[in-house]
């Protein structure tokens, strides 16, 4: 009797255990999969969340009056480079100075004619204001 308990707790347990693997993601890669993510996709759809726009874009204008630390997205273009790490970019508001260490521009090569997206924090000093980039993308 005892036996049997054990072993049915035992088969729960790995139902259990299949049933939240199979729900995480992954599996199998091949034919018919797409109806598989299909139904996964739709199933994870109906947990809800965020639908909508992605972070609004930030003015240079904008940016210079915000927080220390706060998040902005820019839209525009790099100009030059001014140091090391250091870039001047513009917008049809004014300019500002860009940090983007060379581990976020992420392959990404461009000119002062390329429009890009930089995604960073508002860095404040006593008498300077500049973006700390943690994302460089085109277009």
């Amino acid at each position: 009797m005892k036996k049997a308990f054990v072993a049915a707790s035992l088969a729960a347990g790995l139902l259990f255990s299949v049933t939240a693997f199979a729900q995480q993601g992954g599996g199998f890669t091949g034919p018919d999969a797409t109806k598989t993510q299909d139904a996964q996709t739709t199933q994870n759809s109906q947990k809800g969340g965020f639908v909508g726009p992605d972070t609004a874009t930030t003015t240079v204008e904008q940016a210079k009056s915000l927080r220390d630390d706060a998040w902005v997205v820019l839209e525009g273009n790099i100009v030059r480079k001014v140091g090391k790490e250091l870039y001047e970019f513009r917008d049809s508001t004014g300019t500002i100075n860009v940090d983007i260490d060379d581990d976020h521009w992420g392959g990404v090569s461009v000119t002062p004619n390329d429009k890009v997206r930089i995604e960073g924090e508002v860095d404040k000093d006593w008498n300077s204001v500049e973006i700390d980039a943690k994302k460089v993308t085109k277009g």
